[in-house]
């Protein structure tokens, strides 16, 4: 299979996008996300956290997957601690914007948009033990549709998640307008299946011919017997993108806002729902590490800014 570097799409596109962070966040230290108020009484000290994580696959698996977590983060907050099952990228965003999400994991693609739009601040993600983290765009069909290589696809339907994603649209579709100079609507018939086990789901059950998804929620479904391996075979493969990236409202009171970050970088994986999860990964995740949205977020920057994406809040 073609292993690609979509950094060749980056330096291709002349247009760039208008991205801004939302006139309400003041970012006076330069690092690209909104900084606490400055006026306590702008700060927020609910007596419930709600966490929500990215809505990548059926939220019912993911509450019990997190109840482990939310356990240690309501003792180490001294919060009452509610998982919301969010239901797509857009409803997350929402409800942090308006103020009912807290604490939540937004998935690569939707992470800029949040930062800008939603005043979400990252501070984790996941990472293997000996801090291998990521995960890679696949495009891929099934045994038999025909599609062999990229070029295969035109005239075929392509799936893809959401507008808001990383590895569901904004990669793939900057790598076919660049590298194979295929354009949607024209070259192929572009389908949004709304998540990224709908689009592996549908290829493995032959209802689309090709999707772009991330493969670390293929492997994760593989490994809960959810699809075969034998279902689905991958035509390309792209460079390592960050995941899930874990985070906090910028107004939350600071105090509170640290005793978050300790929760993540406190809790115990050994013998966790969340391990037995996650562990399923290449590479396996079992651990929280540090990040910084400037720095580990600069690829998905880029390619927003290949895309003309703009952060402005609809």
């Amino acid at each position: 299979m073609p292993v690609g570097k979509l950094a060749f799409a980056v330096l291709a596109f002349a247009a760039i996008g208008a991205q801004a962070m939302d006139p309400r966040f003041k970012d006076a230290d330069g690092d690209l996300v909104a900084d606490a108020p400055t006026d306590p009484k702008q700060w927020i000290d609910p007596a419930t956290l709600v966490f929500a994580y990215t809505p990548v696959e059926d939220p019912a698996v993911y509450a019990k997957v997190w109840e482990g977590f939310i356990d240690h983060l309501a003792k180490t907050t001294g919060k009452r601690v509610q998982f919301f099952p969010v239901q797509s990228n857009a409803a997350q965003l929402e409800a942090m914007r308006a103020g009912r999400l807290h604490v939540a994991g937004f998935n690569t693609g939707s992470n800029p948009l949040a930062v800008n739009c939603a005043g979400f601040v990252p501070f984790a993600m996941m990472a293997s033990k000996d801090n291998r983290f990521g995960y890679e765009m696949e495009i891929i069909t099934f045994p038999g549709s025909g599609i062999e290589k990229i070029e295969d696809i035109k005239g075929k339907r392509m799936a893809f998640t959401a507008e808001t994603s990383n590895s569901g649209f904004k990669a793939p579709s900057a790598l076919l307008r660049e590298q194979f100079k295929m354009e949607a609507g024209k070259d192929f018939t572009p389908v949004f299946s709304g998540k990224h086990d709908n689009s592996i789901l549908g290829v493995a059950n032959k209802d689309y011919p090709a999707a772009a998804i991330a493969n670390s929620v293929k492997a994760r479904m593989e490994a809960r017997g959810v699809v075969k391996p034998e279902q689905t075979k991958v035509v390309y493969k792209s460079q390592t993108f960050p995941t899930t990236g874990y985070g906090y409202v910028y107004n939350l009171k600071p105090e509170l806002a640290e005793k978050v970050k300790q929760a993540f970088f406190s809790f115990n994986w050994e013998g966790t729902a969340l391990a037995a999860e996650f562990n399923k990964s290449e590479p396996p995740q079992e651990k929280f590490i540090p990040i910084t949205y400037k720095q580990h977020w600069q690829v998905v920057r880029e390619i927003d800014r290949a895309m003309n994406v703009s952060y402005a809040c609809r």
